[in-house]
């Protein structure tokens, strides 16, 4: 149907308010998001490294490594990047503790100055960036060849990589479903 202004407008009648209800997710397990059509999602997540504190010659020897272990790369797969919340009020909490304990005014003052630094963290929402390369397969063999063939790949790019956790993939779907927002409330359950 045609808008005035010639736009196509569709009428989407909403059967449910919950999320959960339209995704194709069916349940995440042993690092896989399992899809209602069977299709498994899963990947490597990559250990970050600054390449540009290196010299030119290893920054070249770097990327062009990256070049040639993505071209080898002959099946689809995503590149995501997740930002994920960091807590650092267990490391808080040990501060506050140290300091009360610590009777020295210069210890004190030092502890005091990370004390507020980490506070100041905290009421930023300080975040970490997380790095994946995500794929999908129905078959668990071909799917973990290809964990290792990414985890080997990205080992001679100098990278580290490992495969994805259940957390992990929570936190790339609340990213997707959340805009970035992070959400602090727990799941409901109806009674």
């Amino acid at each position: 149907m045609f808008g005035k202004v010639g736009v196509v407008v569709m009428a989407t009648i909403a059967t449910s308010k919950y999320t959960e209800d339209w995704l194709p997710v069916v349940g995440i397990q042993n690092g896989l998001i399992e899809l209602q059509n069977h299709m498994k999602v899963t990947g490597v997540k990559i250990v970050p490294r600054n390449i540009f504190i290196l010299d030119a010659d290893a920054q070249n020897n770097v990327l062009i490594s990256l070049k040639n272990f993505y071209n080898m790369i002959d099946f689809e797969f995503w590149l995501v990047v997740a930002d994920r919340p960091v807590d650092i009020s267990v490391y808080l909490s040990q501060l506050q503790l140290l300091y009360n304990n610590t009777q020295s005014p210069v210890i004190r003052k030092l502890i005091n100055q990370d004390i507020q630094k980490g506070n100041t963290f905290m009421s930023n929402n300080i975040v970490d960036t997380e790095y994946y390369i995500l794929f999908k397969d129905k078959n668990i063999d071909a799917i973990q060849k290809k964990i290792r063939l990414l985890i080997n790949g990205l080992a001679g790019c100098g990278l580290s990589a490992s495969q994805t956790s259940n957390d992990d993939l929570r936190v790339i779907l609340d990213n997707f479903l959340n805009g970035g927002q992070t959400t602090e409330f727990g799941t409901v359950l109806p009674i």
